[in-house]
């Protein structure tokens, strides 16, 4: 599908991949909209690409949110992408060393945010995408989503965040499937140690150590990186219902 001419819903856009991901469509030709809940860095990213107006606060796991992200989208033309970063985790194991089980409520936020929200973002947006008239190919939108590795082989500590990343990637396909009769790609990422704000807020001792584990190349990953496969999952139109993981070959040991 051409990115040019098309209107771009870029979630978690504030910051890291999102942000990264917004550039390179930008640049390809795409109208982006940026949708975050980070209000200034939001609106920072947007004028720097030349309109203020093209960031709106959003809620991924908010109906409300969503469906005003998508319709201020959808009033600036065809409405044909969606890249999803939004989300976040924190870490706990199952039982404590002390013998406290999990916080049953952080559990349900994580998988809200992560899980719940790719799916809100997915149906409104996919609904829209619904409404436009083919392209050439016959597609009215291309979705990207974001797992993580951690959705395979989440390490100690990660039951929450593993947990909703491992149902984003087993959506991919249903998903697919599902938005196939519409016209509606739907792709998802699965990143390794990637260098987003996050992960540069860690001890540099430590991110030396993620970029140790990984084979080939021995570094973390870039957002643009990202950027780039997210860019391909558009462009391409028979790359449908794929999971591809985005790692330097690592895999996640148990700590």
């Amino acid at each position: 599908m051409e990115i040019a001419g098309n209107v771009a819903l870029v979630t978690g856009g504030a910051s890291g991949l999102g942000e990264a991901t917004a550039r390179r469509l930008h640049v390809a030709g795409a109208d982006v909209v940026l949708a975050d809940v980070n209000d200034t860095g939001g609106r920072a990213v947007a004028a720097d690409l030349g309109d203020e107006d093209r960031f709106v606060h959003c809620d991924v796991t908010s109906e409300t949110d969503v469906a005003a992200a998508v319709d201020n989208a959808a009033r600036r033309g065809r409405l044909a992408i969606l890249v999803h970063c939004g989300g976040g985790g924190t870490a706990g194991r199952t039982v404590s060393r002390a013998g406290t089980p999990h916080d049953l409520d952080v559990f349900r936020r994580v998988v809200e945010l992560n899980l719940v929200g790719s799916f809100n973002m997915l149906r409104l947006t996919a609904a829209a995408m619904a409404k436009n008239e083919p392209d050439a190919g016959g597609e009215r939108g291309a979705c990207v989503l974001t797992a993580s590795i951690a959705g395979y082989e989440g390490q100690i500590g990660q039951v929450a965040y593993g947990s909703a990343k491992a149902g984003v990637i087993g959506m991919t396909i249903i998903a697919a499937r599902d938005l196939a009769a519409m016209g509606v790609r739907v792709n998802t990422i699965a990143p390794g140690t990637i260098a987003t704000p996050p992960m540069m807020m860690v001890p540099e001792a430590h991110r030396e150590v993620f970029a140790g584990n990984v084979p080939f190349p021995k570094r973390l990953g870039q957002p643009d990186e990202y950027a780039a496969l997210a860019e391909h999952m558009v462009e391409n139109g028979y790359l449908n219902g794929e999971v591809i993981r985005l790692d330097g070959a690592v895999r996640f040991q148990p700590k």
